[in-house]
């Protein structure tokens, strides 16, 4: 017999979610996490991540950025914790040249054009235009273009994860931490979750374990999931720069390549420096083999190629810096499915460094089929089919 409706497998920002949505409506759920989340071990850590409505990687994505934002003002409400900073996002690229973003080429016109089609508010912006508005960013050339979206910001991950385990908690489902699960397996109309000491039955599971998915499941994940190091660095700022509350989240793409570009957060209350990262995609690592020290040259690199000359009084050199990992699939997408051996296993991976903003919706989404509910957003283009022949 099972002992719970469904069990969730990885406790970051998917699984919480679902987690979280599965014992609202009153499910038997079981969480499962090998670290104690929210933690620093996984993809789901360093203060800040940004949130944008109009979604460049394709529109597709949009439902579930929308759901997200209204259902974290749910969570606020419900735990009196703040969540969501809605302190615009803004993204520039050269308006000579081709612009690529998470291996999506014509990325800010994707942007623009579902903004458009899903009436989000926003402003398109000149190089003179964002220069008078904007003064934290200099150097730029005036061939900079801009799209400034007012309801974009950013999400506090560790803060999401807690409050959603939290509302499970009490919502009657079992979290379960410092766990690791060895293997899963189906048999008729139950998966066996095997633990280190254990085994856990449930009529179906989710598997949101991120960088943990392909050696847990094995094939076809372990030929389409590819685990990259990402580095992530705070500098200070000089006396006088301006105030947070002037500041949005940015995404500046100052070349044609995928790396010509860097993303940077406005200074959270009581701090007076500033995140940026970019993101790397050509050496992989694994969730296990991870290279977890930052060193000063990565982040002097860091300064010395993005931030020196763009960002006005950002001072090297960096005053924190912290690694995490993203887990990619081939086209940087995400899988969204059954599992095609056992289909009662339903995968939710490779948010291809653009998934927490979308993740409360996706854990809302997951839920309703694992309800029998449908699929209240298409779930479609996120089929595992279109990497297999």
């Amino acid at each position: 017999m099972a002992e719970y409706d469904v069990a969730v497998v990885g406790l970051g920002a998917m699984g919480s979610a679902t987690l979280h949505q599965l014992a609202k409506a009153g499910v038997r759920a079981i969480g499962i996490d090998r670290f104690m989340p929210p933690h620093t071990r996984g993809s789901s850590h360093g203060d800040t991540r940004i949130t944008r409505q109009a979604i460049g990687e394709g529109p597709d994505y949009v439902p579930f950025v929308l759901r997200s934002h209204a259902l974290w003002r749910e969570l606020e409400a419900a735990t009196g914790e703040t969540i969501f900073n809605p302190c615009g996002t803004l993204i520039m690229a050269p308006s000579d040249m081709p612009n690529t973003h998470h291996g999506k080429t014509g990325f800010l016109e994707t942007t623009i054009e579902a903004a458009r089609a899903y009436g989000i508010e926003h402003e398109l912006l000149g190089a003179d235009e964002i220069a008078a508005r904007f003064p934290q960013y200099v150097g730029l050339g005036g061939r900079e273009r801009a799209y400034f979206e007012p309801g974009g910001g950013y999400v506090r991950p560790e803060r999401a994860i807690a409050a959603q385990l939290e509302l499970a908690r009490q919502n009657g489902a079992m979290v379960c931490t410092d766990m690791v699960v060895q293997a899963i397996h189906q048999s008729g109309d139950a998966v066996a979750i095997e633990t280190e000491n254990d085994v856990i039955r449930a009529g179906r599971a989710v598997v949101s374990a991120g960088a943990w998915t392909a050696p847990l499941l094995g094939a076809p994940f372990d030929r389409l999931l590819t685990v990259s190091r990402q580095v992530l660095h705070w500098f200070s700022l000089a006396e006088g720069a301006v105030a947070p509350d002037e500041w949005p989240v940015s995404i500046w793409m100052h070349g044609s390549g995928d790396t010509d570009y860097f993303y940077s957060f406005p200074p959270l209350p009581g701090e007076a420096s500033i995140k940026v990262a970019t993101e790397q995609y050509a050496s992989h690592t694994s969730a296990d083999m991870l290279e977890r020290n930052v060193g000063a040259d990565e982040s002097a690199a860091m300064f010395d190629h993005h931030v020196n000359g763009r960002i006005a009084d950002a001072r090297a050199p960096a005053i924190r810096a912290a690694a995490c990992l993203y887990t990619t699939t081939p086209d940087r997408g995400f899988i969204l499915d059954w599992h095609p051996d056992m289909d009662r296993v339903f995968v939710i991976s490779a948010c291809s460094g653009h998934g927490f903003k979308h993740s409360a919706g996706i854990g809302e989404a997951v839920a309703g089929v694992l309800r029998d509910e449908g699929e209240p957003i298409d779930l479609a283009p996120f089929a595992l089919s279109r990497f297999i022949e």
